[in-house]
């Protein structure tokens, strides 16, 4: 029953008043099961979090992936540094001379922009070369571990056109509160409608809003990989025909074991312009579900990129001061 309930909180968490006791009809057992289920497997950090997941692009942020060149000597120092910007938000240490790999946004007002932001964390962190991988084509975001050990090998991905809105300031409002975790609590929404001051209904009609237009991808709770078993994650990255990489992509993204999916740039230091986040319990379990994707996916070739350690897994804060004050500290330095 706990992996079904794991299951089910990944995939489409209910946006109702009590989404516990609605879990609990589903499965027919009590809502007192579901919560007492989640609360220890949130205590044992099995949950990382439970909150909306908001599209970092629609939200108007810039970001890129991006992999450093750094001295083995140098990468306790550079971690710190690259840490310290507000817009990181995931940070490993991969099996590759480019070592360091980070995602990075800079918000919507930024006065030094995403090239520039990086310009300056490579000179303070001695970086030897870095290249700047930004999505050029995403066919999946989405991490719902197989919890249950009964999801298919393989998943359709659906294609999802959006409605476009103008962003009031109750909308900013919500999802500055709607990013965060939320407590494993009967009505953990509770606080949050009565700081707004709406009613249930209100805000759930905001959160189904700011996803029909892509602003929110989706509410889900998301497991941490390792407590949750999941103990050999791979970025494989391939080298796929430019002209047919959409429809390679799109085979890619059909694994149930995959869980992001992106096209990006080529270099002449870089020849990998397709990336795949492939999840399994095992090393061994996790290469042979890339051994089975390499039989489907055309490419020159493909390597497993194993993350040795992990240095930052957090969620982006939107509409803080924090990212102007980064910013402000820098430029201060530069003029």
């Amino acid at each position: 029953m706990k992996q079904e309930i794991l299951s089910r909180i990944q995939k489409k968490f209910p946006l109702v008043a009590k989404p516990f006791k609605a879990i609990a009809d589903e499965l027919d057992i009590s809502e007192e099961e579901v919560l007492s289920i989640l609360q220890e497997q949130k205590s044992k950090n099995i949950i990382r979090q439970t909150s909306a997941i908001f599209d970092t692009k629609r939200l108007g942020y810039k970001s890129s992936l991006v992999a450093f060149k750094i001295d083995k000597e140098d990468i306790s120092d550079a971690v710190k540094i690259i840490n310290s910007h507000p817009g990181i938000s995931h940070n490993y240490e991969r099996n590759h001379d480019f070592n360091i790999w980070f995602t990075l946004a800079v918000a919507p007002d930024s006065k030094l922009g995403l090239e520039k932001t990086l310009e300056i964390l490579a000179k303070l962190t001695n970086a030897k070369e870095y290249i700047m991988l930004p999505t050029l084509k995403l066919f999946k975001i989405s991490v719902k571990l197989n919890t249950t050990g009964k999801d298919d090998k393989k998943e359709k991905v659906k294609k999802v056109v959006h409605s476009d809105i103008e962003l009031s300031e109750l909308h900013h409002a919500v999802i500055r509160k709607a990013q965060y975790d939320i407590e494993i609590v009967s009505e953990p929404f509770k606080k949050i409608v009565e700081e707004l001051d709406i009613s249930y209904d209100k805000f759930f009609s905001i959160l189904i809003q700011l996803q029909e237009a892509g602003i929110m991808r989706r509410f889900a709770s998301i497991l941490n990989h390792r407590k949750a078993g999941f103990n050999a994650n791979a970025m494989v990255v391939w080298d796929v025909d430019e002209a047919n990489g959409e429809a390679i992509g799109e085979k890619a993204a059909a694994f149930s074991a995959v869980s992001h999916c992106y096209l990006r740039p080529k270099y002449e230091n870089w020849p990998y312009n397709l990336f795949t986040m492939v999840h399994g319990k095992t090393t061994q379990e996790t290469n042979a579900i890339i051994d089975d994707m390499s039989k489907e996916i055309e490419s020159a070739s493909h390597m497993p990129l194993y993350s040795s350690r992990e240095f930052k897994k957090v969620r982006i804060e939107y509409f803080t001061p924090e990212f102007e004050s980064w910013e402000n500290k820098y430029i201060a330095q530069e003029s």
